[in-house]
């Protein structure tokens, strides 16, 4: 199963039949996509259930119809169990960024998660997983792939955003703070929390 979130709303592909997130069906070899992400973005529809004979082969033809951009990121805990955020664009997001030719997605993750918080000490524990969102830029529109990595620092300096990104506060954030940030954050943010006990 795939999950492609576009802003808040979600574009399940799968081979499983059972419809879960009562969103319309679609078989996918049926479909125009640009219709669907059309209705997406117009909030036509709340979301899309797309059904694919072979998911792999309907994955790959999905993602011929964007520009893919791959990033790396970082979901990192410190001694106290609190997590950084970081604010950009009036929402608390998760440290990430592009990979960089030559770079392996481990790499990207650390560089990332160093430049834009200006933190040390990182730690490389685990994948966590790999989220999906469709968004535009100069008309283009793309898909970015998110590979997450939990991580770990003792770093406990003053952390500095990194302002030429557009990032005004870096901060570990404990339980209570995180539920509050999560209410201001992106889909595939809180999907990323789902997966890690916090």
């Amino acid at each position: 199963m795939y999950k492609v979130f576009i802003n808040d709303k979600l574009i399940i592909l799968t081979d499983s039949l059972q419809n879960q997130n009562e969103l319309p069906f679609f078989i996918y070899q049926n479909v125009v996509l640009d219709e669907i992400i059309h209705k997406l973005k117009e909030n036509s529809f709340k979301g899309a259930y797309l059904y694919a004979l072979d998911l792999e082969k309907c994955w790959k033809d999905f993602k011929t119809h964007f520009k893919v951009v791959v990033a790396a990121g970082g979901l990192v805990k410190n001694s106290k169990e609190e997590i950084l955020f970081i604010y950009r664009g009036n929402k608390w997001d998760l440290p990430k960024g592009r990979i960089e030719k030559g770079e392996s997605l481990e790499k990207t993750a650390v560089r990332e998660v160093e430049e834009e918080c200006g933190i040390s000490n990182l730690v490389l524990k685990s994948f966590l997983t790999t989220t999906y969102h469709i968004f535009y830029q100069n008309k283009v529109r793309k898909l970015k792939e998110t590979h997450w990595y939990l991580m770990y620092s003792d770093d406990t300096k003053e952390l500095i955003p990194q302002a030429e990104e557009g990032i005004t506060i870096a901060e570990f954030k404990s339980k209570i703070e995180i539920e509050e940030a999560l209410k201001n954050s992106y889909a595939n943010i809180k999907l990323v929390f789902s997966l890690v006990n916090h």
